[in-house]
């Protein structure tokens, strides 16, 4: 036989929880390929790289540097992306 707890129904909402992916990571990879902004990559080893996003899809990104080699990068070995500010030259 199982016991089964007196479930309490009065006090939960009927909300949805929250979704997992909003879609604004590839929106916001988009518009940092699209105007080449540089940025800097902070890998998960506490590695930076600096480049412009060249491509991506749903695993990877594709770092692209002056001066030495383009980098693909696996997205669960990123902590986080952020811009270094202006155009690239």
């Amino acid at each position: 036989m199982t016991f089964h707890p007196p479930q309490n129904n009065a006090g939960k909402r009927g909300r949805t929880p929250p979704p997992e992916d909003t879609f604004e990571e590839a929106a916001f990879l988009k518009s940092l390929g699209e105007k080449q902004k540089p940025v800097s990559l902070k890998l998960m080893d506490g590695q930076t790289v600096r480049g412009w996003i060249e491509y991506y899809d749903r695993n990877m990104v594709r770092l692209t540097r002056e001066g030495a080699p383009n980098l693909f990068i696996f997205k669960h070995e990123i902590m986080y992306i952020a811009e270094d500010g202006g155009k690239r030259k």
